[in-house]
């Protein structure tokens, strides 16, 4: 394998209570403890193999395959790999700009010094930041172009995927299908809808000569069909780059993932994708569904296809059951192949059959003061004196609570952080229409 961790232990000891020997004595729980952690290390840092392959008809789709990256430069043990699926529109400006950022965005919003349990357990919050982040730069940029990013994170055995627009992640394992990611099309939620009417935004269909509405549900004034992205800022800022966030483990028994963009999805059910492309390695799979797509609707739109295979080096006959992050969010078990009168009664138990894709977090919500609360995992995550968004250093009196204006005065104060800086809270409060983004471009110029 490419990105294993390093074997744990193995050292002399320069320590008192030598044996016989003259060696260091090490206890055998802790030997044992090591080789548990070993083999567990190793089975949780699966091989990655990934293919892609793209149809262009307007040279907007950019792609992101990184399958071997560190959070900790020259420490393999902090491995992790990167894909992304950047579905441009209007320009390929904000798809370049955000294939070219996003990761290093996330990084940022992430302390160096997390060990892995906690990193994986920061990452939704982080994936929020970053995606805020990129948004508010590139706009920056004074372009209006703007993309849908479907943005994954493999670590060992545990995915985490952060999306906005209608680009979509599914997952097949053990034989079921799981959606990772969700469309932020109008047409697709009513609470979408109501947001950005809520904020300021108009949302209709087209209309044309009599009268007649054709097509589907866009915001105006701009047109765009989807309720959240990274850019368009002509559209209005409550069209926001808050992305759903969910969080997986997958058994010993691995997965493949089908990362596509609205070409593919437009012309084939996950289904008939998985279907197609079986038994075919990566690359050639990407390359057989996006040609099924094609030759099912036409080129209409570009179509690429990104395929990761997740193969676990070994298969053991259990595995640890992970943790249930506490804090804000959905946790459930709904991926779980059990009965639910059993899943009831045997959620603390140490082991589980290894059969099963595991739900460690889901949160899509569109409001900060929710996806950066502080009563998640990593309680210190964001620092006092650092914009939990663009992460610039606050002087003490500077820093303003993401509870600021919360309507719950009794259970968040106004001094709780994480903190935003200026710039970051007009963006907050633009993206709910509490400020209207031409009126904060007005006075900003």
């Amino acid at each position: 394998m490419s990105s294993r961790a390093g074997s744990v232990g193995g050292g002399s000891s320069s320590g008192g209570g030598s044996s016989a020997g003259g060696g260091g004595a090490v206890p055998l729980a802790v030997l044992l403890r090591r080789e548990v952690a070993s083999e567990r290390t190793a089975s949780e840092r699966p091989e990655l193999h990934s293919g892609l392959f793209s149809q262009a008809k307007k040279g907007e789709d950019f792609t992101f395959l990184k399958p071997d990256c560190e959070r900790l430069p020259g420490v393999p043990s902090s491995s992790f790999s990167a894909f992304g699926l950047f579905d441009g529109h209007n320009g390929n400006g904000a798809a370049i700009y955000t294939k070219e950022n996003l990761l290093n965005n996330v990084l940022s919003a992430v302390p160096a010094d997390l060990n892995r349990e906690d990193w994986l357990a920061a990452l939704p919050r982080a994936l929020v930041a970053a995606f805020v982040k990129t948004d508010k730069d590139f706009q920056t940029k004074a372009r209006s172009s703007g993309t849908t990013v479907t943005f994954v994170i493999i670590d060992g055995l545990v995915i985490t995927v952060a999306s906005v627009g209608d680009s979509r992640c599914v997952l097949e394992a053990e034989g079921s299908i799981y959606h990772l990611s969700s469309d932020h099309r109008f047409d697709a939620s009513k609470e979408e809808v109501d947001r950005v009417t809520e904020s300021g935004g108009d949302v209709g269909r087209l209309n044309v000569v009599g009268g007649a509405e054709i097509g589907p549900l866009r915001c105006w004034p701009g047109g765009l069909c989807l309720s959240r992205s990274i850019g368009d800022q002509d559209v209005g800022q409550f069209i926001v780059p808050v992305p759903l966030v969910k969080q997986v483990k997958l058994s010993t028994a691995g997965g493949r993932l089908i990362i596509a963009s609205d070409g593919v999805w437009d012309a084939l059910s996950p289904e008939v994708a998985f279907n197609c492309s079986r038994e075919l390695p990566p690359e050639p799979a990407a390359e057989q569904i996006v040609k099924t797509a094609v030759h099912s609707k036409g080129l209409r739109d570009d179509t690429t296809c990104i395929v990761v295979d997740i193969i676990a080096e070994r298969t053991n006959s259990c595995m640890p059951l992970p943790k249930k992050q506490p804090g804000i969010g959905v946790f459930k078990n709904m991926f779980c192949k059990k009965k639910s009168s059993d899943s009831s009664s045997h959620t603390d138990r140490e082991y589980m059959d290894p059969d099963i894709v595991e739900e460690i977090f889901e949160d899509g919500c569109a409001f900060l003061s929710r996806r950066l609360d502080s009563e998640y995992p990593v309680r210190n995550m964001f620092k006092l004196f650092i914009c939990a968004i663009c992460q610039v250093e606050l002087k003490p009196n500077q820093g303003i609570s993401v509870h600021e204006d919360s309507s719950q005065p009794g259970s968040l104060r106004r001094w709780d952080g994480p903190f935003l800086c200026q710039s970051c809270q007009e963006k907050k409060e633009a993206m709910e229409g509490k400020r209207r983004s031409r009126d904060s471009s007005r006075s900003s110029e």
